[in-house]
């Protein structure tokens, strides 16, 4: 079979869609691009249940943190990467790439006998993973216009939503039924659908306007300074910020991103164009979705931990008790997406969604060990419906906001604003749940749950609680309470054991409820931050002009059909 024709577009503006094919090979290419992105989601929720198991078989549980680390790592870095070079090479020999690299590392991690080929391999998924979501979202910008962009955007935090339902309960029963590698190689014919259908039916578009010159300086100072920065943020999940891995790396990443900053403002080409930073739309909206999700992520790792330690549920059922929340998202994301392309409105659409979503994180800050699950999961409903439209709107308004030519780019910057947001939301979640959970609180709380005055007062006083109860795996967190007691005591703090379980679930959910707080307060300055975004009407219609808000953004001169060249 052969590749489509070369179409011809003859667009007036170059902040336009530049390419109209047939509906039914758009709406194929649609489905192509929302398999790659489940692709990548389902690989999140589909391995971390059952991680444990594969680190055990590989004997080594030393390295746990380093096979996530590994991936996020990777699929951090490339976003900006992927997006620039779309911009300049076109999306589909990147995203092909992507997607190709991605499956290769899935059948090497399911072939890995060893912990570091596990790690390697994963890094090389997320090699590939990082061109997943930035290009798919700059590809419907290229075939479709804003007005129509919002019934299709709206559709990938549909995406995430499935993959998440689907993820747990896939991995449980692929490793119950046959093994872990299954985990991996489930990826494969999915990938392979998605490459062959993208190879067929989406023409390359490359911009003139784009330039050719890759920015080498600009890849390597990005790289060398987000790299230690998030494994210092990683290295802080454990709570000792005092350690050079952590205030070292971070520091050292900072003086390199510096260095970033200036190479860029020199750069003919920089992979991150700062003066997209001037337009006010697209700046506001890195801030709000930076924001949104420093207290999404807090929210969404901490409940499945809720529900495994306080509620003793298995690390699937825990996912499956998180399907209100995923409901709530998938239809405001869905919904939203309509609203905004029947409308043309978006503004007070995503100062509403990020209200809604403070409100639900300051309902869990009431959570308790015996909150009702009913409630509980109307508060998750009410939390997915305020984030929803975050996963699709934001997309729309920044690819609204910057000319075409750099909206490879611009998409992946909110790509990445969105994974850093998550990353450093989650490190300080875990710093203040820590910092929270000291021995004075848990001690107050076992002697609400009667275990005796004397007994209590013999335990250790003031400081953070040292057991490692945000590691799934990791030892029971009551045990580990009772060997820091005096040893002339241990055995009697055994009789009292199911009530230290009672005392220790409810000083373990106020820790947590009172962590969330931090979250609260990032989602108000989103709140903020989009009140203060101008409203730019969206186009109708291919060959509209550009928004009226051109602050930053350089002059775009009417082309003709050499405004988009198509391969």
């Amino acid at each position: 079979m052969t590749e489509p024709a070369t179409i011809s577009v003859e667009p007036r503006s170059m902040a336009d869609a530049p390419v109209r094919i047939d509906h039914r090979a758009r709406m194929e290419v649609l489905l192509a691009i929302m398999l790659g992105l489940f692709l990548s989601a389902l690989d999140q929720t589909i391995v971390g249940p059952v991680l444990p198991r594969i680190v055990g078989d590989l004997h080594g549980s030393d390295y746990y943190t380093w096979v996530v680390t590994a991936y996020l790592l990777t699929s951090t870095v490339t976003v900006p990467i992927y997006g620039k070079l779309s911009d300049l090479f076109g999306r589909k020999p990147l995203l092909m790439l992507g997607i190709s690299l991605f499956l290769v590392g899935s059948i090497l991690s399911a072939l890995s006998q060893e912990m570091w080929q596990l790690i390697l391999f994963r890094g090389i998924q997320g090699l590939g993973a990082g061109s997943l979501f930035p290009i798919s979202l700059a590809i419907i910008g290229d075939l479709f216009t804003p007005r129509e962009r919002g019934k299709y955007q709206g559709l990938f935090g549909a995406v995430f939503g499935i993959a998440f339902l689907v993820g747990p309960g896939l991995g449980g029963f692929l490793t119950d039924t046959w093994s872990w590698h299954w985990t991996f190689l489930v990826n494969v014919p999915i990938g392979f659908i998605a490459l062959f259908v993208i190879w067929r039916l989406l023409p390359n578009i490359r911009h003139p306007g784009a330039g050719r010159n890759i920015d080498y300086w600009g890849v390597a100072t990005f790289t060398a300074g987000l790299v230690p920065i998030l494994i210092g943020l990683t290295n802080a999940q454990n709570g000792d910020w005092g350690s050079p891995g952590v205030w070292g790396l971070i520091g050292a990443g900072a003086l390199l991103l510096v260095a970033f900053v200036w190479v860029e403002s020199r750069a003919a080409e920089p992979m991150i164009p700062l003066n997209l930073f001037r337009i006010p739309s697209f700046s506001l909206s890195m801030v709000a979705v930076f924001a949104a999700m420093f207290g999404f992520f807090g929210a969404v790792i901490f409940l499945p931990l809720w529900f495994q330690i306080v509620r003793g549920a298995s690390a699937t059922a825990s996912g499956y008790n998180l399907l209100p929340f995923l409901f709530g998202l998938i239809g405001s994301s869905i919904i939203s997406g309509q609203i905004v392309s029947r409308t043309g409105h978006y503004k007070w659409l995503v100062v509403g969604a990020l209200s809604l979503a403070a409100i639900g994180l300051v309902l869990f800050t009431n959570l308790r060990a015996d909150t009702p699950l009913p409630v509980v999961w109307a508060w998750m409903v009410v939390m997915g419906i305020g984030i929803g439209p975050t996963m699709a709107v934001f997309t729309i308004i920044v690819q609204n906001a910057v000319p075409l030519a750099k909206m490879g780019a611009a998409t992946s910057d909110l790509t990445l604003f969105r994974q850093v947001g998550g990353v450093v939301g989650l490190t300080f979640g875990f710093t203040l749940f820590r910092s929270f959970l000291t021995f004075d609180l848990l001690k107050e709380q076992f002697t609400s749950a009667g275990v005796p005055v004397q007994i209590v007062s013999a335990m250790p006083s003031g400081g953070s609680f040292g057991g490692d109860v945000a590691q799934v795996g990791g030892a029971d967190p009551i045990q580990q309470f009772i060997a820091q007691a005096p040893a002339q005591v241990q055995a009697t703090l055994q009789a009292y054991l199911p009530n230290f379980e009672q005392g220790f679930h409810q000083a373990f959910t106020i820790a947590l409820a009172s962590s969330l707080w931090l979250g609260v307060g990032t989602m108000a300055v989103g709140v903020i931050a989009t009140l203060l975004m101008r409203e730019e009407p969206l186009r109708h219609h291919f060959g509209e002009e550009a928004p009226a808000a051109e602050e930053g953004r350089e002059a775009q001169p009417r082309v003709g059909a050499g405004a988009a060249e198509q391969v």
